[in-house]
């Protein structure tokens, strides 16, 4: 399978283009590899479809933040093939329609002899899913109750109760849509009539009343690949909304939020955490047991360790969501004072103090040298 190319270059923009750089390149490639431009010409109709995917990706701030931070990644998952983008045909019509009306069809020659098929697209839908910092870390899959349209089963998403129920509209003729002059462009709305559709239904099915599809509360398993945040889309595809009379289903997308986590916190891949180190181990060294998303960990404490060193665990932070080198763990010690002495101990302490003296830290030492104007020393 190709490599998927980067949706910037696709377009011809830079990364800091603005909204409106990304939609005027998207125009001027658009209509040049049109396929109705390019009749018979395959490799002129992938690249109508690559701008589609570009585009929608780019003109989205969300969507766009999405990829700026993870690439293709961030629109793959769920079971979906990757992209997770409506028709490339409708992308245009959207585009276009604030400049030639919804006519674009006359622009390119096809006119009036164009109908729908009556079988609309179903929407896609969102779902905001919480996942913890381990399941983030280790991949999952969770089952999401949804309510969403899918087809009727009575009539088999016919949206009728005989065969002969769906006639072509008579208002559009079928198109779905409906138009009048206005000056040299041709302004058009959806049809009153069929609400878009191109058909009409004179026996609906009592179940669905003729859309051929009914809510239901359903049940629908996503994988989620180790390595994701907060702010990851996923696309589960056709698990949205049921089309209309037997049209294909929309996509399920997925944010994701992490939830924060009472020892760790995360910056990308790296992983922060404060431990506590005895006072007895800071000044005399030994082993530390730390803690990780896979359990517990050592790390050698040098004698003198301060309060605020950092040490490193390698390959113990997150994993990379394309699958490259995992983070790591910084261990941040927290040297422990103690806070309840007794007589006994108080004494030794003390004893213990007056024996290293007052310059028996770098800490100290460092202090005094760059504060000697300060002091009269």
């Amino acid at each position: 399978m190709p490599a998927q190319r980067d949706y910037y270059e696709i377009l011809g923009v830079s990364k800091s283009a603005s909204g409106e750089e990304i939609k005027k390149a998207y125009r001027k490639l658009a209509v040049k590899y049109h396929p109705d431009k390019n009749p018979g010409d395959p490799s002129a109709e992938d690249k109508f479809k690559e701008l589609g995917q570009a585009y929608e990706a780019l003109s989205d701030a969300d969507k766009r933040a999405a990829y700026d931070r993870y690439g293709h990644a961030a629109f793959s998952g769920g079971g979906s093939g990757g992209g997770g983008f409506h028709d490339p045909a409708d992308i245009f019509s959207q585009v276009f329609g604030g400049a030639f009306g919804s006519g674009f069809e006359e622009f390119f020659g096809g006119g009036a002899s164009r109908k729908r098929s009556g079988k609309q697209r179903g929407s896609d839908l969102r779902y905001d899913l919480e996942i913890s910092l381990e399941e983030a870390s280790k991949g999952v899959e969770k089952e999401l109750e949804i309510e969403r349209y899918v087809p009727c089963g009575k009539c088999d998403s016919k949206g009728t109760k005989g065969s002969g129920g769906v006639k072509t509209c008579p208002t559009c003729a079928g198109r779905g849509v409906v138009g009048r002059q206005a000056g040299i462009f041709i302004q058009q709305s959806t049809c009153p009539e069929c609400r878009g559709t191109g058909e009409i239904v004179s026996d609906p099915c009592n179940d669905c009343h003729g859309e051929g599809r009914v809510q239901r509360e359903t049940r629908i398993k996503l994988r989620i690949p180790a390595g994701v945040d907060t702010g990851v889309r996923l696309r589960s595809t056709s698990n949205g909304d049921a089309g209309v009379r037997g049209g294909a289903a929309g996509d399920l997308y997925a944010f994701l939020h992490v939830r924060d986590h009472d020892v760790f916190e995360r910056d990308g891949t790296t992983l922060f955490c404060d431990v506590p180190l005895p006072f007895s181990s800071a000044a005399l060294g030994g082993e530390l047991k730390v803690p990780t998303l896979d359990g517990q960990s050592s790390i050698k404490i040098p004698a003198g360790t301060q309060g605020g060193t950092i040490f490193r665990v390698r390959d113990k932070g997150m994993p990379a969501l394309s699958g490259g080198h995992p983070g790591d763990l910084n261990v941040t010690v927290q040297v422990e004072v103690p806070t309840k002495l007794n007589k006994d101990q108080q004494e030794k302490l003390k004893a213990f103090s007056e024996s290293i003296g007052d310059h028996n830290s770098p800490i100290h030492e460092g202090f005094l040298e760059r504060a000697k104007r300060f002091f009269d020393i």
